[in-house]
């Protein structure tokens, strides 16, 4: 029988595994800088097919760091600003290093 794992360690790990490409954080910045996009527009910044980063966008909402709605017939990604603020302070907490005494 396994431990359950808090939801803020399944959340950050959600988190992390998004922005475990770097495909994937340039894309996320890219949409930072643009306040929103469509696929289209991701594809002309991006050295690479369609196909790929539209692989990445998947991989991107399923970790809650993207939204996407669709807008005729293209679909409009844009951060998801609410998962951003809640990452923040988890991985702050997880990074910060505890004091040690010197000897």
């Amino acid at each position: 029988m396994s431990a359950r794992l808090p939801d803020d360690e399944l959340f950050l790990a959600r988190v992390c595994k998004g922005l475990g490409h770097p495909a994937r954080i340039r894309i996320l910045s890219h949409l930072m800088a643009e306040d929103g996009c469509v696929c289209g527009r991701i594809v002309e910044v991006m050295p690479l097919a369609q196909s790929t980063v539209s692989q990445h966008l998947k991989v991107l909402k399923e970790s809650g760091l993207v939204r996407g709605e669709v807008e005729g017939s293209r679909t409009c990604y844009c951060v998801n600003r609410d998962t951003l603020a809640r990452f923040a302070p988890l991985i702050q907490g997880l990074l910060q290093v505890p004091e040690t005494e010197e000897a």
